[in-house]
């Protein structure tokens, strides 16, 4: 049976509804499951400015994937290569805009590079090693969730490296990064910045969620208490990697919300893209043979409908 021209369409609005829960499905790792079902925010039923402020934010957050898709197009057809670097301490909405960029692209095209601690074959290699073996081809985007940097962070702060190797490191990395920028890729890096109330309250969030205790790990617990270590460790870090071939731009991230877009936005103003032209896009017809009967699905080999 050929469906009709108006059922054709309500699928394609419901295909579209499913996409625009996806950001819900977001929003529930901010947020308790009751209070999104609800409408309700943590501290109680939400205002009308609330929703105002809600609306305002999908809408540009739409707006703004929207031109990260036209974006990626332009890096694809210009074989321009894209390197993204997130650092900032534990909880500061990293890996929440990461997931906004990459949410609507072609993983093909961007993808996040998000490297376990070095094991004991890594540990002899050059430092930089086993971070250059992610970086982008033409036509490509990486976005590193932590990244080399971590020498001059968590390294530093809790002695997994001697005060030789992290003078070396300061010494390397500038001259790493001027060598990618020559090479012809754009090194972008931003540093998402929170208060020290804001960690701990998003800290005392994730314990109490059980579906963001995973997040917490011993590593994080003992940063809290060393929030004066981290501090100096990202003032020197700053000081001293912050280079014209490869600036460093602080995000103001206590709203995770307005840290997100303007993240996004900041990203975007940084290259020079166009919309590119798209060649139009015509559906075949489906082939249908008549000597083709297509055979059953065994039983024992379908999942449960239990919902």
């Amino acid at each position: 049976m050929t469906p009709t021209d108006a059922d054709t369409i309500r699928r394609i609005h419901l295909d579209l509804q499913d996409s625009y829960d996806e950001e819900l499905e977001l929003e529930m790792e901010d947020r308790s499951l009751e209070a999104v079902a609800a409408g309700h925010s943590e501290a109680g039923a939400l205002t009308e400015q609330d929703r105002q402020d809600r609306q305002h934010y999908f809408r540009e957050l739409f707006r703004l994937q929207g031109e990260l898709v036209k974006l990626q197009s332009w890096v694809v057809a210009t074989g321009h290569k894209v390197v993204i670097l997130f650092e900032g301490r534990d909880a500061a909405g990293k890996g929440g805009v990461i997931k906004r960029i990459t949410q609507r692209l072609n993983p093909r095209v961007c993808r996040v590079a998000a490297l376990p601690a070095p094991n004991d074959r890594e540990r002899t290699q050059w430092y930089f090693q086993r971070y250059a073996s992610h970086l982008p081809a033409a036509g490509e985007i990486v976005l590193f969730d932590r990244s080399w940097y971590n020498r001059a962070g968590v390294e530093r702060v809790m002695g997994f490296c001697t005060d030789e190797q992290y003078e070396e490191f300061f010494r390397s990395a500038p001259e790493f990064e001027r060598m990618l920028v020559r090479s012809g890729i754009q090194l972008i890096k931003y540093w998402f910045s929170i208060s020290d109330e804001e960690q701990h309250l998003r800290f005392l969030g994730r314990i109490h969620d059980p579906l963001k205790q995973w997040k917490l790990s011993p590593m994080d617990l003992e940063s809290r208490r060393r929030w004066e270590d981290y501090t100096r460790a990202k003032e020197i870090m700053l000081e001293r990697t912050h280079i014209p071939e490869a600036p460093w731009w602080v995000v103001q991230a206590v709203d995770k919300k307005k840290a997100r877009l303007n993240c996004i936005h900041h990203l975007l103003s940084q290259m020079p893209y166009i919309e590119t032209e798209q060649p139009a896009i015509v559906l075949p017809p489906r082939e249908r043979h008549e000597d083709y009967m297509r055979q059953p699905v065994p039983d024992q080999i379908v999942v449960p409908e239990v919902y």
